[in-house]
């Protein structure tokens, strides 16, 4: 069963994803939030598979909530789902732990689809989206210093966090507790001067490390 919590402030829209949910096999809705100023609290007391956040909501926003739930080390899979794709906000996304960007615009069944393509691993992503996504990682990049930096085990660790390894299951491949895989992955952030998993994946990737 997939456990899937809202933040949305659109009451209307938030009702249509809950009926979507409520009707969908092998899923469950847990609830719905219209801000983020307890992001962290909910996703906690929940324990959803996954987060649809909407980005524009009062008091603190779907951004906000993003970097708040990572920052706890929750990898947590969350989708946004919003009207905006222009490209500051994708980019703060994915570059804060987002793990799809999806429109608003995008069919029920798609979204349920996006769902659990995520919850199977993968990021789903709007078309045009994804697009704005792979330029990001096209740009040239050269040899990074900080990246030389690294440790072996560091190496190792950012590898796995590349092809997409849960911590779990990046624990289990190096034969380590996921405690030592956070102490790796903190030493990591701190010599690639990022703050997310995303940020040292796409540092990782345009220094052709997989």
């Amino acid at each position: 069963m997939i456990r899937v919590l809202l933040f949305e402030d659109n009451l209307d829209f938030a009702d249509s994803i809950k009926e979507l949910i409520a009707n969908s096999d092998g899923m469950e809705f847990c609830g719905t939030y219209s801000n983020c100023l307890n992001a962290v609290k909910n996703v906690q007391q929940h324990k959803p598979q996954v987060v649809l956040m909407d980005i524009d909501m009062p008091g603190k926003n779907g951004l906000d909530g993003l970097r708040s739930i990572r920052a706890t080390g929750d990898d947590v899979i969350i989708l946004i789902l919003t009207v905006f794709d222009d490209n500051d906000r994708v980019f703060q996304a994915v570059c804060n732990g987002a793990s799809g960007y999806l429109l608003k615009s995008t069919s029920p069944e798609k979204i349920v689809e996006a769902i659990r393509e995520a919850h199977s691993g993968g990021a789903p992503m709007t078309p045009t989206v994804a697009k704005q996504v792979l330029k990001l990682f096209s740009q040239p990049f050269s040899k990074s210093s900080e990246i030389q930096a690294l440790t072996a085990r560091e190496h190792e660790v950012l590898s796995c966090l590349v092809r997409g390894y849960s911590y779990k299951l990046a624990a289990s491949e190096l034969e380590i507790s996921i405690e030592t895989l956070r102490f790796h992955i903190k030493n990591i952030y701190t010599k690639l001067h990022v703050n997310s998993k995303s940020e040292a994946v796409a540092k990782a990737i345009q220094n052709k490390i997989a």
